[in-house]
């Protein structure tokens, strides 16, 4: 790819390129977070707690908070921007921002008391584990809370195609999980890396805040506005959809933490490769081609949004596949990076099936915003719902037989399931899509 594709960012490859090379170094900040913890504690147990201690407030999130943020506000705030009134956008986002701070808040301080009798129900995890558990569950309520301020910024960043900032937080989110692991682990033990993650957080925030500022932003205190209703009804199928995905993962855990030490970490870590692929092509092109088809349904050019779709399949296509080979090829070096070598070939297993998801997982990234670009989000939900369904039935069904393989090999089975849905149900007129 030329490097003068990454200075032209209204272009689709030359903002794909940039998102490419930002989610590529986030996913290389997470592997070396990744084998830090590894390394930092060997017995696993501790990496097992702190992976899974994050689910509870990660559902909570995706439903109230990116269900919204991820169908919904970036056409809205396109509408605005193609008639270029950066006040209306401003507004609408102030008023996101107020209701969801608010609403999220709340919900996280009732579940931050109710964590000890709810926990026991989410894990398998007994004594210290379990302690272990609640406290940094009630870090990532609060890890949360900020990102609902730096995932607004975040799509307005997306809606004016300022991919750099949006691409490089993500990097120094991660940053503070690794500053954490090295500096704060010899003085606060295990909450170390929990607690430079909260730094982390916290940084992201505000580097997402500085580039609207720069750009004139004014934060103001607004509690409605009149598309957060639009936005409402936009997000309530998509809700479900990431309930489903997000108690996918939570009950993925939940085998995992019955099974051998290491086995969460195993499944964890194989899926962080797997996405580092699916991170620099697959959301990558689909987040840098979403403000384009936002922007060709507001002006009902149905003709370039299909152009802006074709080219975004061939693409992938062209990206994904053969990065899924390499990485099976790579397995090796994964095993050496993350400093998992007692569990080599376990991990060699999971990486290869997760390796199968990855051109499902990237096409279903874009498809699904090219409904959302439609202001459809109820049938991407009811494949997202079939795809957890099929995923947490074949996880379960064969985990006796075969482990912790169960859960890659129901994962890519799932992910198959929903691209097929999606490509078969795409509107070719656009103009007639709900």
């Amino acid at each position: 790819m030329r490097f003068h594709a990454l200075r032209f960012q209204h272009r689709i490859l030359g903002g794909a390129a940039v998102l490419a090379v930002t989610q590529f170094g986030a996913s290389v900040a997470g592997l070396i977070r990744d084998r830090l913890l590894a390394q930092t504690f060997p017995g696993l147990s501790t990496v097992d707690v702190y992976i899974a201690s994050f689910r509870p407030s990660d559902l909570l999130f995706q439903i109230f908070i990116m269900a919204g943020f991820s169908v919904a506000l970036v056409p809205l705030l396109a509408r605005y921007h193609v008639d270029r009134d950066e006040r209306e956008m401003e507004r609408l986002l102030n008023g996101v921002i107020c209701i969801s701070s608010v609403g999220f808040g709340l919900i996280a301080l009732m579940l931050t008391a109710l964590m000890p009798w709810i926990a026991p129900h989410l894990t398998q995890f007994t004594g210290g584990d379990l302690a272990l558990y609640i406290r940094f569950a009630r870090l990532a309520l609060l890890i949360n809370f900020l990102f609902v301020f730096a995932n607004a910024y975040g799509q307005y960043l997306l809606t004016v195609q300022r991919f750099w900032v949006y691409g490089l937080a993500p990097i120094l989110y991660t940053l503070g999980t690794i500053a954490g692991t090295l500096w704060l682990t010899p003085v606060y033990g295990q909450a170390g890396p929990m607690l430079g993650t909260v730094i982390g957080a916290v940084v992201c925030m505000f580097a997402r805040l500085a580039a609207l500022l720069w750009r004139g932003y004014r934060p103001r205190f607004m509690l409605w506005h009149p598309d957060i209703g639009q936005l409402g009804l936009l997000m309530i199928p998509r809700m479900i959809a990431l309930a489903m995905l997000y108690v996918e993962l939570l009950i993925f855990d939940g085998i995992a933490s019955g099974m051998p030490a290491g086995s969460v970490t195993v499944n964890a870590y194989t899926r962080n490769f797997q996405s580092v692929i699916i991170g620099v092509s697959g959301i990558a092109l689909a987040l840098s081609i979403f403000s384009l088809l936002s922007q060709s349904a507001a002006k009902g050019e149905w003709h370039r949004y299909g152009v802006y779709l074709r080219k975004g399949i061939l693409y992938l296509l062209a990206l994904t596949i053969p990065g899924a080979i390499a990485l099976v090829l790579l397995t090796p070096v994964a095993v050496w990076l993350v400093h998992l070598e007692r569990q080599a070939a376990l991990f060699s297993i999971c990486l290869t099936l997760y390796a199968f998801s990855i051109p499902f997982e990237s096409l279903n990234h874009l498809f699904s915003r090219a409904y959302f670009a439609l202001k459809d989000t109820t049938r991407p939900a009811i494949f997202n719902v079939v795809n957890a369904v099929v995923a947490v039935a074949v996880a379960w069904w064969f985990a006796p037989a075969i482990g912790v393989f169960s859960l890659p090999l129901g994962y890519t089975l799932g992910h198959v399931v929903q691209m097929a849905g999606l490509a078969l149900l795409l509107p070719h007129k656009p103009v007639t899509a709900s």
